[in-house]
C-alpha cells in the first residue's frame, strides 16, 4: 500500500524571499520534493523560465480552466491571476510524493478547505521595514506597486492564525533548514503512519 505524501503549503507575503528558501531547500542533497509549479498571468521577469518558475499564462486560458475546475486554489494579486492546477497536485499525491507548493495566501487558505491534512507554512521577515528594503532592492516594481505590496503584506500577516506554523526569514540557509525539520517531524505523527503498523499487526 502506498502511503499519499505530504502536501507542504508554503507561502507569505511579496517579498519575504520566498522563493530563494524554496530553492535553498531543492537544492539540497536530501531534497525529496515535487515542486508544483504555479500558474500566473503576470508578465515574465528576466531570468524567469517558462514551467520551471512559473507556466505564463494569457488571462483568457486561465479564467478557463478556473470555469472547468482545473485549479486547486487560484486568486487575482495586484491585478494578476496566480493558481495551482489540480490534476498534477492529486497524481503526485497518490503516487506517495510530497508536493511543495509555493503559493499566495489567498490560495493557500482555498487549498486549506479542500486539503485540510496539508501542512501550512507562513515564511515571515523580521520586521516591515526589511520586507520593504527587499521589495525596493528587486527594482522590479514602480514605488505605488510597493506601497500596495507593503499594504497587502500586512493584511496577509494577519492570516498567519490559520496556518501551522511560522518561519522567520533572517537568514535563508537558516530557514530553509527550519522549513525541513517542520516536514521531517510531520512524517512522523502518529496519525499519519498508523494505518501502516494496523496493516502490520493485522498480518
Amino acid at each position: 500500500m502506498v502511503e499519499r505524501g505530504l502536501l507542504i503549503v508554503f507561502s507569505g507575503p511579496s517579498g519575504v524571499g520566498k522563493g530563494t528558501v524554496r530553492s535553498k531547500i531543492f537544492e539540497s542533497d536530501d531534497n525529496k520534493f515535487e515542486y508544483s509549479v504555479s500558474m500566473t498571468t503576470r508578465a515574465q521577469r528576466p531570468k524567469e523560465i517558462d514551467g520551471r518558475d512559473y507556466y505564463f499564462a494569457s488571462r483568457g486560458d486561465f479564467e478557463a480552466m478556473i470555469t472547468d475546475g482545473q485549479m486547486l486554489e487560484y486568486a487575482e494579486y495586484v491585478g494578476n491571476y496566480y493558481g495551482t492546477p489540480l490534476t498534477y497536485v492529486n497524481q503526485t499525491l497518490n503516487e506517495g510524493k510530497d508536493v511543495f507548493l509555493e503559493i499566495e495566501v489567498q490560495g493557500a487558505l482555498q487549498v486549506k478547505e479542500k486539503m485540510p491534512d496539508g501542512i501550512f507554512i507562513f515564511l515571515t521577515p523580521p520586521d516591515l521595514d526589511e520586507l520593504r528594503d527587499r521589495l525596493v532592492g528587486r527594482g522590479t516594481d514602480s514605488q505605488e506597486i510597493i506601497d500596495d505590496r507593503m499594504k497587502k503584506a500586512k493584511e496577509e500577516i494577519r492570516l498567519m492564525s490559520e496556518y501551522d506554523y511560522a518561519v522567520v526569514n533572517d537568514d535563508v540557509d537558516l530557514a530553509a533548514e527550519r522549513v525541513k525539520k517542520i516536514i521531517e517531524a510531520e512524517h512522523c505523527r502518529v496519525d499519519r503512519v498508523i494505518g501502516r503498523y494496523e496493516h502490520m499487526i493485522q498480518d
